[in-house]
């Protein structure tokens, strides 16, 4: 079946000497891997590998047979192209690390319009404001609302956040209870968007501890989860 969906690019692995294998969440089918051959030589076809860099947002013509193998793509082209998410260091690095968690995390092939809506908006908001140094951590508490597990925040005044339950508590609850300054910091995640972001201000010592804090919750969270890899030079960045 050829459709025409919007598409973000999530990762994009090369594959024998010029084809790259492309993961995209599209709006209408989900998640879709697709070969693409001869992309990587190919300098008059219809299709760039600088297309295909993380997280671009595209317009896809494309060929879904549905069958679990590798789809086709006939056409693509840019449909919100970026002024800085991969020119600018910090952000570039910080779009490898999403990228990372977005192509574990979303592992069903059925479409999420929703989750599609709120990556666009992000990765907009991403591309056209400064004051970036909290994103990945609002970024990953909201998606977790999309994913099926955002925390329950009813009992946010309590001292205790467990991870397993994903809830706040007012005693230490098995080995997943969690209690400390950077439960105070995680707190400060919620009833936000992303134009509060400046108003909190934390050390790298306090965002590397929270982070690893919503980290730890996606490992319990999702199935098949992978550390990724660019978290070393995402801590390094900021």
């Amino acid at each position: 079946m050829v459709l025409t969906t919007r598409a973000i690019v999530l990762s994009a692995i090369k594959y024998s000497e010029a084809d790259l294998i492309v993961s995209c969440f599209t709006e209408q089918s989900g998640l879709k891997s697709y070969l693409l051959r001869g992309v990587l030589k190919s300098k008059k076809g219809k299709l760039k590998a600088s297309q295909f860099q993380p997280l671009t947002q595209l317009e896809l013509v494309a060929n879904h047979r549905n069958k679990g193998s590798l789809e086709r793509i006939q056409e693509a082209k840019v449909s919100h192209p970026y002024r800085s998410l991969h020119t600018h260091v910090v952000k570039s690095g910080l779009v490898l690390f999403l990228s990372e968690i977005l192509r574990n995390s979303i592992q069903e092939e059925e479409p999420n319009k929703e989750l599609f809506q709120y990556l666009e908006q992000s990765l907009h908001w991403l591309d056209h404001h400064d004051s970036i140094a909290n994103f990945h951590i609002l970024f990953l508490i909201k998606l977790s609302a999309y994913l099926g597990f955002y925390p329950d925040a009813s009992s946010i005044d309590l001292h205790y956040f467990n991870l397993a339950e994903g809830n706040f508590q007012k005693n230490a609850f098995g080995v997943y209870s969690e209690k400390g300054p950077q439960i105070a910091t995680f707190k400060a995640f919620f009833g936000i968007d992303f134009d509060a972001l400046p108003q909190i201000k934390l050390t790298k010592k306090e965002r590397a501890e929270t982070l690893d804090l919503v980290l730890r919750y996606y490992q319990l969270h999702i199935q098949g989860y992978k550390q990724p890899k660019s978290l070393l030079v995402l801590n390094q960045l900021y």
